[in-house]
């Protein structure tokens, strides 16, 4: 890469500025909810022109709950090596309709809609960032594959499989999830999730008549809800959320069954077991109740590998060259990056600066999508991070055939291995 190119990658991308804010606004205004497959081909459609135009070859991989996941790649002769991963969502949280209540506008350099953050302004910056690079003559030394998958807002059950695929065969993976926080720092960690479900029975009988023949399931559950807020521990980044309750029959009857649902949340993988076992650990005390507790820690967290800290600097040193500044941080939800981290290098959090994801005043600041696009091109052009050996191994195995995926929700890779135990976690 010549000592110009950075320049020329901004000075390109800052003139099409409006151009970036009217692909923008043509993706947000094509809305998008997760659970509605037939939604996500006008978005599908708007980006495989784009890629195809770049000489990628594209094809849709169908789904069966949600809309199927779009991947477009090099033809055969460019796939002498592993590919980069350049990793996005076209589903959104918001159901069809949402654009009449909050319709998408440009103020003060900032556009509102639907979707904008979170995240199709990192689409965007795909798109761009890949024309950048063409049109200017500089060819990556890695290929990239582009993966828009439309099951990521619900944990990305039918495209998880997909991602594993291309990740073990990948030399490294980016995300264009959007920026943390105002700063626009870069995602270098995302903390693991599960889901939990309590189920607490007692026994039936009238509140007024004969309460001692009862055994109240809600008493129990009150005091089973005291003890999973006890294995908070903020200082290993371990949270534990009770979020929903349920149970009982009317207020004049002992309550014979109770229910509650529970986040968890890990900062280190090392964590899982442990927290898992309190969980399964726990037992009923009061007397005439039995507690059964069902769940697991399905989505393991995206943590600093060191190949994903050899990343994070090769994006400090990319900002640096654009005279940009940078930094990292921590998010508490999970993406499709916790799954490529498991396999390959993994950059979070490349998409653009804005605020309010899954909030009504949801935005992307413009000046921000040339910037984190420039960015994202020179992290690019940057050379392999795997050896000539270990590149040959991976490309051979991308040859495979992609399929499509099964009707079983897959879980997600838990502490066995790679094939262990998979995700269906909601993102945040």
């Amino acid at each position: 890469m010549d000592a110009e190119a950075p320049a020329r990658i901004r000075a390109w991308l800052e003139a099409r500025r409006e151009a970036m804010a009217a692909l923008l606004l043509d993706l947000v205004e094509a809305e998008s909810p997760t659970l509605e497959p037939e939604s996500q081909r006008v978005p599908q459609g708007l980006l495989a022109d784009r890629l195809q135009a770049l000489g990628l070859h594209t094809r849709l991989v169908p789904g069966r709950v949600a809309g199927g996941a779009l991947l477009a790649r090099p033809d055969r002769a460019g796939r002498a090596g592993p590919a980069q991963l350049l990793i996005g969502h076209s589903d959104t949280v918001w159901p069809r309709g949402s654009v009449r209540e909050m319709p998408p506008h440009v103020t003060d350099g900032r556009l509102y809609g639907p979707g904008a953050f979170d995240m199709k302004g990192g689409l965007v910056e795909i798109v761009f960032a890949l024309e950048a690079l063409r049109e200017l003559g500089l060819p990556p030394a890695v290929p990239p594959c582009v993966l828009v998958t439309s099951d990521e807002e619900i944990g990305s059950p039918e495209s998880f499989r997909l991602i594993r695929r291309l990740a073990r065969c990948a030399d490294r993976a980016f995300v264009l999830e959007p920026a943390l926080g105002p700063a626009g720092r870069l995602k270098t960690a995302r903390k693991g999730h599960g889901q939990f479900r309590l189920e607490v029975r007692g026994r039936a009988a009238h509140a007024g008549l004969e309460p001692e023949k009862g055994a109240s399931a809600i008493l129990e559950l009150s005091h089973q809800v005291q003890r999973l807020f006890a294995l908070n521990d903020p200082e290993r980044g371990i949270t534990v959320n009770v979020g929903t309750i349920d149970g009982g029959l009317r207020p004049n009857v002992v309550a014979p069954a109770g229910f509650a649902t529970v986040d968890v949340r890990i900062l280190n993988a090392a964590d899982a077991p442990r927290v898992e076992a309190a969980l399964h650990g726990l037992t009923a005390s009061t007397p005439g109740t039995t507690l059964h507790i069902e769940g697991k820690i399905e989505r393991l967290p995206m943590e600093r590998t060191p190949g994903n800290r050899r990343l994070w600097q090769r994006a400090r040193s990319a900002a640096y060259e654009l005279g940009l500044e940078i930094d990292e941080g921590t998010s508490g939800g999970g993406s499709d990056g916790n799954i490529t981290s498991l396999f390959c290098p993994t950059l979070d959090g490349l998409g653009p600066v804005g605020d309010g994801a899954h909030a009504m005043h949801e935005n992307v600041v413009l000046e921000s999508l040339p910037e984190r696009a420039a960015l994202l091109a020179l992290l690019i052009l940057s050379p392999p991070m795997t050896t000539r050996r270990d590149g040959a191994t991976r490309a051979a195995a991308a040859e495979a055939p992609v399929a499509a995926p099964g009707t079983a929700t897959p879980r997600l890779l838990g502490r066995g291995g790679p094939d262990g135990p998979g995700p269906e976690s909601t993102s945040g």
